[in-house]
């Protein structure tokens, strides 16, 4: 039975790192399959990879690649030893200045963080085995309700709790799904969503890389939250203390 890695967002960012560690993580790999909408990235990518790549090329939100890759899983039949879902992405700025500036992108995180999420996690579910891991990528913004951040906030807040309850529905045949939640992260993500929303996230800013390590190694260690650096750790330890009133106020 052939083993495999399935990657979401491959193209770029953590999900680019992620493919990059993949194989100190998971040594026995033999494939890993990436799914992403840039597909002269992914090329590039494969160049690179130290395991073979298989380009499944689209948008994860639509039928047609989730289609793609539900039939090659049946017709193979591999042994999917880890699910990475990488893909995701954010708007800054308040519900009503984003949706002046763009129709459809606050309903478009949630199709992408959310329901694609979901819905890659359903198809490759039949194909994981005893061992096997998630890998969902949450965010530090899942701990509390964020003021221009409002919607993908609230869709990392669903990641975080999806892969905490799918956590335990799996535990009993030996699958641990992991949450990572990183603060700011030094990626392409800031371009797109607009920038860091204050001061504090830029200084913050930490480097994919040592984020994917540490996620890697706690998904390895069977934790289901994963949370890189102080700064994180303490704002996950004052959302759980604090008001979310106080905290919606200092961030707005």
């Amino acid at each position: 039975m052939k083993r495999i890695a399935v990657v979401t967002g491959a193209s770029s960012g953590m999900g680019r790192e992620f493919v990059m560690q993949l194989n100190t993580f998971c040594p026995d790999l033999e494939e890993i399959w990436v799914l992403a909408r840039r597909r002269k990235r992914l090329e590039q990518l494969a160049v690179k990879c130290p395991v073979p790549l298989r380009i499944f090329e689209g948008d994860i939100t639509k039928k047609k690649i989730r289609h793609s890759l539900k039939t090659a899983l049946q017709n193979e039949r591999p042994a999917i030893r880890v699910l990475i879902n990488a893909a995701g992405f954010g708007k800054t700025g308040t519900v009503e200045e984003i949706a002046a500036e763009e129709e459809n992108a606050q309903t478009d995180m949630i199709n992408v963080n959310c329901r694609a999420l979901t819905g890659i996690t359903e198809i490759c579910l039949p194909f994981l085995h005893r061992g096997s891991r998630i890998i969902n990528l949450a965010s530090a913004a899942a701990f509390c309700p964020q003021p221009s951040f409002a919607v993908y906030a609230a869709t990392k807040a669903y990641v975080l709790s999806f892969s905490r309850a799918l956590n335990r529905e799996l535990r009993k045949r030996g699958i641990f799904v992991t949450a990572v939640c990183p603060g700011p992260v030094n990626t392409e993500f800031f371009r797109i969503s607009g920038g860091p929303s204050s001061p504090l996230k830029k200084r913050f800013a930490k480097d994919a890389s040592a984020v994917v390590k540490k996620a890697l190694k706690d998904s390895l260690a069977k934790k289901e939250l994963s949370v890189y650096g102080a700064a994180i750790k303490a704002a996950r330890l004052g959302a759980k203390i604090l008001p979310h009133r106080l905290i919606i106020r200092l961030f707005a």
